[in-house]
């Protein structure tokens, strides 16, 4: 059964290959399509990315060492019943100068389109085994982000030589390029 997360939750993985999953419904009468996308900065010790290529997203689907791959760019999040924008994690591939990976969610063109988080109905990111599509652990976001535009969902880090993930829960105002000055 999944554990459905809180800010701050740490939980064990266990497992060597891992999904991250973004879903969301379409919100009617706001007059735009609402685009979240997911990605994943892969931080070295210093906690920034060693170099562009461990940042994944719709625009690089793949990080250099085959360890996180993206779906692609689900444009309005009424693709599916599922998860409309997935990352594919391969723990056994992950680059060893690799301490952490941040998965974020973020909403395209925020400021245009006037559009936060508070209007996206049922969205949710969640931890699932990418071999069995078993689900780990689930987190709801519109229930704590009504006005942030960008949010760092959680972590895969390593101790001990054992992958973990913790629920970050942590929201902004801004967008993708928020985390790119801030990991980069």
């Amino acid at each position: 059964m999944a554990i459905n997360l809180t800010k701050g939750q740490r939980i064990e993985i266990g497992l060597s290959k891992v999904g991250v999953g973004l879903g969301w419904d379409p919100n009617e009468g706001t007059g735009f399509d609402f685009d979240l996308d997911a990605s994943a900065f892969m931080l070295g010790e210093n906690k920034k990315i060693p170099k562009d290529e461990f940042f994944v997203f719709y625009n690089n689907q793949k990080s250099p060492d085959n360890s996180v791959e993206s779906s692609g760019d689900d444009l309005t999040g009424g693709n599916s019943d599922g998860d409309d924008e997935t990352l594919t994690v391969d723990l056994s591939k992950v680059d060893s100068k690799i301490h952490e990976i941040i998965f974020t969610v973020t909403i395209h063109d925020y400021e245009n389109r006037k559009q936060n988080f508070g209007q996206v109905r049922n969205s949710f990111i969640r931890i699932y085994n990418a071999q069995t599509n078993e689900e780990i652990a689930k987190y709801e976001l519109d229930e704590d982000f009504s006005v942030e535009t960008a949010v760092e969902f959680g972590r895969l880090y390593k101790r001990n030589g054992e992958w973990k993930f913790e629920a970050m829960g942590i929201g902004y105002k801004g967008g993708l390029e928020y985390f790119v000055k801030k990991y980069a």
